[in-house]
């Protein structure tokens, strides 16, 4: 059974961090691309940053870039999200997602709630 589980989420200043995980099981995860998408409310849900499956290609949408960080462990199964200079405007459910996993056009983890408030 396909399972991913994010954790880190939280309540942070603006230019505060924090560091998401999501841990995979039930495939081969070192063999899939792995994506961070977010959504915050009223608003669709919208990539943020994808890691090929070794590792070494990575991309991140513009709103986010110089500021978060994928990586992955594939020893561990998990893929990561480095967030740093938090804006209140990163507020949002972070999810991960496995494109080509699992039934449908992949698997979706059940989401972190980030919240950057003063």
């Amino acid at each position: 059974q396909v399972q991913l589980v994010e954790s880190g989420g939280g309540l942070v200043q603006p230019g505060g961090s924090l560091r998401l995980s999501c841990v995979a099981s039930g495939f081969s995860f070192s063999r899939y691309v792995m994506h961070w998408y977010r959504q915050a409310p009223g608003k669709e849900r919208e990539l943020v940053a994808h890691i090929s499956s070794p590792g070494g290609s990575r991309s991140y949408a513009d709103s986010v870039k110089d500021r978060f960080t994928i990586s992955r462990d594939n020893a561990k199964n998990t893929v990561y999200l480095q967030m740093i200079d938090l804006k209140p405007e990163d507020t949002a459910v972070y999810y991960c997602f496995a494109p080509g996993v699992g039934s449908g056009i992949g698997s979706w983890g059940q989401g972190t709630q980030v919240t950057v408030s003063s």
